[in-house]
C-alpha cells in the first residue's frame, strides 16, 4: 500500500504545476487586456459600421466589399509578393553572408558591422533617404546608372517597378538580422564534422549540402518565420517610400488598412484589420509547425 501510495503521489506531482495558479494571473491579465479583448472588440467591430459615437451592424459586408474592390484586393497581393520576395531574398542573401563571415576573410569584424549596420537604423529614415537616392531626375542612383549609358530608371514611379522597389530596400535593411542568425547557427556546428567530411574528400559544395545546410536548419527556421511575418505586416518602409503609390500599385494590407482609417471608412479598415490577422496565423502556425518537423526530421 506504501508503494501504491507513494506511485499515487508522484503521479499527483507530475500532474500539479510547480507554481501556484494565483501565480499566473498577472500575465493572463495583461494577455487579456493587451491581446485578447482588443481581438474579440475587432472581429465584432468588423462586422459593424462604426464611428466613434455609435455603430450599426452590417454583417459581412464590410469583407464582402473589401474584396469587391480592386484597389483593395490589390493590396491584398501585393501583400503576399512582397512577403515572398523579401523573405526568400533574405533567406538566401543571410545564408550566403553567413557563410562569408564565419569564413577567415580579410576585415570579417568590419564586415560584420557594415551588414548588421542598416538594422538599427530607423526603418523611416531608411524610407525617406532611399526615396531622395531613387528620384528619377535628381536621385544618385540614376546618375550613377547614367555613367554606363542606362536611362533614368523610375524607381518609384514606374507602377511595375515600385514595390520591388521597396522590398530591395527592405532586403538591405534586413539582411544583416537573418545573417546575424545564420552566423550564429554555423558557428555551433562542430568542427569535428567538416574534419571528418575533409578526411573523405568532400568538397565545399558537398560540406555545406550535407553538414552545414541540415545543421543550420533551426537558423533558416528562424529566418523564414521572423521575415514572413514582418514581410505580411509591413507598412512603415512603405509609406515612407510610396505610400502605396504610384495609384494603388505598391499597396499592401497595412497601407490599405490606414487609408481607409484616414478616410474615415472605420468599418472597413477594421475588417482588413482582421482579414490581416486572419491571413498572418492562417500562414505562420502551419509553417512554424512544419519547419518544426523538418527541423526534428534532420
Amino acid at each position: 500500500m506504501r508503494a501504491g501510495a507513494g506511485g499515487s503521489r508522484r503521479r499527483d506531482g507530475r500532474r500539479r504545476s510547480p507554481y501556484p495558479h494565483w501565480f499566473f494571473l498577472p500575465a493572463a491579465v495583461v494577455y487579456a487586456v493587451l491581446f485578447l479583448v482588443p481581438t474579440l472588440l475587432s472581429f465584432y467591430f468588423s462586422l459593424t459600421r462604426w464611428t466613434i459615437f455609435s455603430s450599426e451592424f452590417i454583417g459581412l459586408d464590410n469583407f464582402a466589399q473589401f474584396f469587391s474592390e480592386p484597389a483593395l484586393t490589390k493590396g491584398f497581393v501585393n501583400t503576399f509578393v512582397y512577403a515572398v520576395v523579401t523573405s526568400g531574398a533574405k533567406v538566401v542573401l543571410g545564408m550566403a553572408l553567413g557563410l562569408l563571415l564565419t569564413s577567415q576573410i580579410v576585415g570579417r569584424g568590419y564586415l560584420r558591422s557594415v551588414v548588421f549596420f542598416p538594422v538599427l537604423v530607423s526603418t523611416v529614415g531608411v524610407g525617406i533617404t532611399f526615396q531622395v537616392l531613387m528620384n528619377p531626375e535628381k536621385g544618385v542612383i540614376n546618375q550613377a546608372l547614367g555613367v554606363f549609358g542606362i536611362d533614368q530608371v523610375g524607381w518609384l514611379t514606374n507602377p511595375s517597378l515600385a514595390l520591388f522597389s521597396v522590398a530591395l530596400v527592405d532586403i538591405w535593411k534586413g539582411v544583416g538580422l537573418a545573417t546575424v542568425i545564420y552566423m550564429a547557427g554555423i558557428v555551433s556546428i562542430p568542427n569535428e564534422y567538416r574534419e571528418a567530411a575533409k578526411v573523405d574528400g568532400a568538397g565545399a559544395w558537398t560540406t555545406f549540402r550535407n553538414i552545414v545546410l541540415p545543421l543550420s536548419w533551426p537558423a533558416t527556421s528562424t529566418v523564414v518565420t521572423l521575415s514572413l511575418i514582418g514581410g505580411l505586416r509591413s507598412f512603415d518602409l512603405i509609406w515612407a517610400m510610396t505610400k502605396g503609390g504610384p495609384g494603388f500599385t505598391s499597396d499592401v494590407i497595412a497601407s490599405v488598412i490606414y487609408k481607409q482609417y484616414q478616410a474615415g471608412f472605420y468599418g472597413l479598415s477594421t475588417a482588413g484589420n482582421v482579414i490581416l490577422f486572419i491571413a498572418v496565423t492562417a500562414i505562420v502556425i502551419p509553417l512554424t509547425r512544419f519547419l518544426s518537423k523538418k527541423e526534428v526530421e534532420m
